[in-house]
């Protein structure tokens, strides 16, 4: 579906399609068994430009738009949500939180790095005890003569093993108001280079197998009074816009995985055979394939419409939680699909449908549940904010 694409825009998509069907797939299936995270493919993703593509040239990134952003993010989520997980993470939430809250310095010393690939970030919001709840931190941030102490603990941060640099979110204030936890909070930019940061990895995850997700101990790490995002107190709205971000990216990817999940049930239809015919030629096979087709049409008809809106600098939360909560539902719906028509083959891996379930499940997860979503849009809906108790 091409309709309001630029031809740069194609062109951006068809070589983001043939990189991903040359240099991702095919080494996709082996660092999903090994629970490998692939640094020289990060390195390819950085040469292609990929890890800054919404960044201005100025600053080192490609100075693409939401829409072509999208466009490469649904082709690599075909390929390896792992690879579009590192994506996702670098430009989306940590680039585009330097870009809206960062001062000049702040942005001339990380961007150039991160859209280059010579540094990887994290986005260190999670915590053992803080989910949905995000403004409830319980890792601090003590004031020193020099700058800032930061002590706590973060979990599921991917790409925590291998960062540079950490978005780590703290609370500032001590005796701070349990009815108004914003208060207080910051984001703090930490090089890691410093024995207080100690990551661990986290193995044994159901998909997402072949990126890097650690848990990160904060042990008396020092971040200088430059290091701030923004102001103290500004730390809840940093995340947010973040976040905001990062749901675009994620329902991209989700697209890719529909995608990815029509085009294998496609072709192993027309294939396998059964009953002296190919199953292609079954009613309830084609069924399973339009349901799929309309999923992925749906997903990325609402996706285009949050890109248009994000180019347009127009108001688009609504739109972005929207997109969210339908691309992963239905990238979790297609891939079901895609398993029930491959039969016991899709079972195993030699086929990427069972991959591509395991790793989209964790989407309708991360980046705000699909049940945050869907209180963010009864929220816009309503103007009740179900969040805020009565």
């Amino acid at each position: 579906m091409d309709f309001e694409l630029t031809d740069e825009q194609r062109l951006v998509r068809e070589t983001a399609r043939a990189f991903t069907d040359n240099e991702i797939v095919e080494r996709a299936r082996e660092n999903d068994r090994n629970e490998h995270f692939d640094l020289e493919l990060v390195a390819k993703l950085a040469a292609q430009g990929y890890l800054g593509a919404i960044v201005p040239q100025e600053y080192g990134g490609a100075g693409l738009d939401y829409l072509t952003y999208g466009l490469i993010v649904e082709q690599l989520g075909r390929g390896d949500s792992a690879m579009r997980t590192v994506v996702s993470v670098q430009t989306s939430l940590v680039c585009s939180a330097i870009l809206r809250w960062g001062t000049e310095e702040q942005k001339q010393r990380y961007l150039p790095k991160l859209c280059s690939g010579k540094w990887l970030a994290c986005f260190a919001l999670t915590e053992p005890d803080t989910g949905s709840d995000a403004a409830n931190q319980r890792t601090r941030a003590t004031k020193t003569e020099s700058g800032w102490v930061i002590n706590g603990a973060k979990m599921f941060i991917s790409m925590g093993n291998h960062a540079k640099l950490a978005l780590v979110f703290a609370q500032t204030d001590r005796d701070r108001d349990p009815a108004h936890p914003h208060r207080g909070l910051a984001c703090f930019l930490v090089e890691t280079d410093q024995p207080g940061y100690q990551p661990q990895e986290i193995h044994h995850k159901l998909g997402l197998r072949g990126s890097d997700t650690a848990a990160i101990s904060l042990d008396d790490v020092e971040a200088g009074e430059d290091s701030i995002l923004g102001e103290i107190g500004d730390g809840f709205k940093v995340a947010m816009s973040s976040l905001e971000s990062g749901r675009y990216s994620v329902a991209s990817g989700c697209v890719g995985i529909c995608q990815g999940c029509l085009d294998a049930s496609i072709s192993y239809s027309k294939d396998r055979q059964q009953f002296g015919r190919p199953i292609a030629a079954f009613q309830l096979v084609q069924e399973m394939i339009a349901d799929m087709a309309l999923e992925t049409d749906a997903a990325r008809m609402l996706v285009w419409r949050t890109a248009y809106l994000k180019d347009h600098r127009k108001p688009n939360s609504t739109e972005t939680s929207v997109a969210k909560l339908f691309a992963t539902e239905a990238a979790v719906r297609c891939a079901n699909l895609a398993i029930q028509v491959h039969g016991g083959s899709g079972y195993v891996d030699d086929y990427p449908v069972e991959r591509y379930l395991r790793d989209a499940r964790v989407t309708t997860l991360y980046e705000g549940t699909s049940q945050i979503q869907k209180l963010i849009i009864g929220r816009a809906l309503t103007g009740v904010n179900a969040l805020v108790p009565a």
